[in-house]
C-alpha cells in the first residue's frame, strides 16, 4: 500500500514591521530613560555649581592665612605686628572672618581660624580652616 502525502502551501501572512503595543512600550521605556537623565544631568549643574562656591570659599582662606603668615614673618620678633590679629572682612563674595589665639606676647606660637560664609544654592554655608603659624 503506497501511502502519498499531499503537500499543501502553507500559508503565511508574514507582516514586517512592529505592532503598537511594541511602539508603545518602546515609547514608554524612551520617556523614562530621558527623564532618568534630565533629572541627573540638573543634579549634576547644582553640584557643580556648589562646588564653584565652595572652591571660591577655600581659596579665599587660604589667600588670608598666606597674607598672616606673611604679617607674622615680617616683624622682629615674629606676630609682633598689630596687623596679626583677629579681623573680618569680604573678598569676593565671601564673608571671611580669621581669629588669631593666643593675643600677641605669648607663647611661640598662634592658632589661626579664618571662618568663611557664603551663599551656594541651598543658603548660607560656612566652613572654617585651621592652621597653626610659629612665632619663635
Amino acid at each position: 500500500m503506497s501511502h502519498s502525502h499531499r503537500h499543501t502551501p502553507m500559508t503565511h501572512s508574514r507582516r514586517s514591521g512592529f505592532t503598537m503595543v511594541e511602539v508603545m512600550v518602546a515609547l514608554v521605556l524612551l520617556t523614562v530613560g530621558v527623564m532618568a537623565l534630565i533629572g541627573s544631568s540638573a543634579m549634576v549643574s547644582r553640584m557643580i555649581g556648589r562646588g564653584r562656591e565652595s572652591t571660591l570659599a577655600v581659596q579665599v582662606a587660604t589667600a588670608r592665612l598666606e597674607r598672616l603668615r606673611r604679617i607674622a614673618a615680617s616683624t622682629t620678633p615674629r606676630c609682633a605686628s598689630p596687623a596679626f590679629a583677629t579681623d573680618s572682612a569680604v573678598s569676593a563674595g565671601v564673608s571671611e572672618r580669621w581669629v588669631v589665639s593666643p593675643p600677641a606676647g605669648s607663647g611661640l606660637s598662634r592658632r589661626v581660624s579664618v571662618i568663611t560664609v557664603y551663599r551656594d544654592p541651598r543658603g548660607l554655608v560656612r566652613d572654617t580652616l585651621h592652621t597653626v603659624v610659629l612665632c619663635g
